[in-house]
């Protein structure tokens, strides 16, 4: 039995995937400690394991981010937003992570940490701390690899990669481009992990994917763009099995997903559900009258849970709960269309289910451009789509097999991999008295 601790930043749609390992984890006998925020006490706890709260200063609660953070209301997508969340949100809770994981190993020593993509707590232990006096660092991708590249654009940008041979060239000067658009950025996470005596050996997207000991990708190759250059510390290992959802009743309306008209589910995935007209509302109009049945869900049991008070005027052939687990879902579903939450379309995959995705916040446009790129759906290269752009984009998905195909070619590419089983076998090896790899 090995010790591990868990620590997950507490948006929703990071805890999930962190919650599954761990639980996984903790079936298989390991001791398993989670830390995240205070909200989730509940959830992890009923499952058995040890939990503990961050400390308030990194603490947030993300359903309610314009109230956590009143700047979030203002910051315009694009570069903007992204240093927002860098800097506010992520790189001003680091030293309060690191030492609360300090405290927590000396009564607990764990021989691995698992962490999300953005817990910059974790770094400073491959960083600053020798490999053998320290527990082994997993950090688990559940947002689009960050590390920069010569194969393909870089992270913000929302590009696919370039054709032809001068594309590597144009690469690299993209990703020159992105150190000058971060630079500010930089210097403030350099700062505060100073406080730490961590020095950053590069640029912070780099860092995150390239300095933790393994570097796991929740997603198959076949979704992820290639790069020939990246460590060998990087791997994709498919994405996490659906968790199922134990007391889930089924809507009257259950039955008529089994009817022959298409299914489109609709949502706005596990953040951004305060304004439903960025995507709900224009899809709910656009798709009005057209021979389907619409389903409008959130993407989280905590969500908003009258939506149909935020939608007057429903169309026939429009369905609105205000929570359905994805699991029970999408297995019905014919297209998702969504703001392109990273967890969403690799559940959509796991269905081989094709997606429209319309995003233009956080990590929404490079996943967007991966779905395009992959050609499992389309990208509409906006987070605010008239109602016309998304039936015309549900027409063509619907009426073009090859989204289909694609979308199941990937669901059976998935289905080749293991990601709880690889991550068990990693701790496994890192359990007392077994040597380190």
């Amino acid at each position: 039995m090995a010790q591990i601790i868990v620590a997950a930043t507490p948006f929703h749609g990071h805890v999930t995937p962190l919650y599954a390992v761990a639980a996984d984890l903790s079936r298989r006998g390991h001791e398993v400690l989670f830390l995240t925020g205070a909200r989730f006490a509940e959830k992890i706890t009923e499952s058995g394991m040890r939990f503990v709260a961050l400390d308030p200063s990194a603490d947030f609660d993300d359903r309610v981010m314009s109230d956590e953070f009143p700047e979030f209301a203002t910051v315009a997508p694009g570069p903007q937003l992204h240093i927002f969340f860098w800097q506010r949100v992520f790189a001003d809770a680091a030293v309060a992570q690191y030492h609360q994981l300090r405290q927590i190993l000396a009564d607990f020593p764990a021989t691995v940490l698992i962490h999300d993509t953005i817990f910059l707590g974790a770094l400073p232990f491959p960083l600053r701390e020798p490999a053998a006096t320290r527990p082994t660092t997993v950090c688990v991708g559940v947002l689009p690899p960050m590390l920069l590249s010569a194969d393909a654009p870089p992270f913000t940008t929302g590009q696919r990669p370039l054709p032809g041979p001068g594309a590597a060239d144009r690469h690299r000067q993209l990703n020159e481009e992105i150190r000058t658009v971060y630079a500010g950025m930089q210097h403030y996470i350099e700062q505060v992990l100073a406080q730490v005596d961590v020095k950053l050996p590069g640029f912070i997207f780099d860092c995150v994917t390239a300095a933790p000991d393994h570097y796991l990708q929740l997603t198959a190759p076949g979704f992820e763009f290639p790069r020939s250059d990246a460590p060998e510390t990087f791997r994709c290992v498919g994405a996490l099995p659906q968790q199922p959802t134990p007391g889930f009743q089924q809507p009257t309306w259950w039955p008529e997903l089994a009817d022959d008209r298409p299914v489109v589910v609709v949502t706005q995935g596990t953040l951004a559900n305060e304004d439903l007209s960025e995507l709900i509302e224009p899809t709910v109009r656009g798709l009005a009258g057209m021979d389907l049945l619409l389903v409008v869900a959130t993407a989280r049991p905590d969500g908003p849970t009258d939506l149909r008070r935020s939608l007057p005027n429903l169309p026939d052939n429009a369905r609105v709960e205000g929570y359905i687990p994805f699991d029970q879902l999408l297995p019905h579903a014919d297209v998702l269309v969504t703001n392109g939450g990273y967890g969403g379309v690799q559940a959509a995959l796991r269905n081989g289910v094709p997606l429209v995705v319309c995003g233009d916040t956080e990590d929404k446009p490079d996943v967007a451009a991966r779905v395009e790129w992959s050609g499992v759906g389309l990208d509409l290269r906006t987070g605010h789509p008239g109602p016309d752009a998304v039936a015309a984009a549900v027409r063509k998905v619907l009426g073009d097999d090859s989204f289909r195909r694609n979308a199941r070619a990937l669901q059976d590419e998935l289905s080749r991999f293991d990601p709880l089983g690889t991550i068990a076998d990693l701790v496994e090896a890192h359990a007392p008295g077994r040597a380190r790899r």
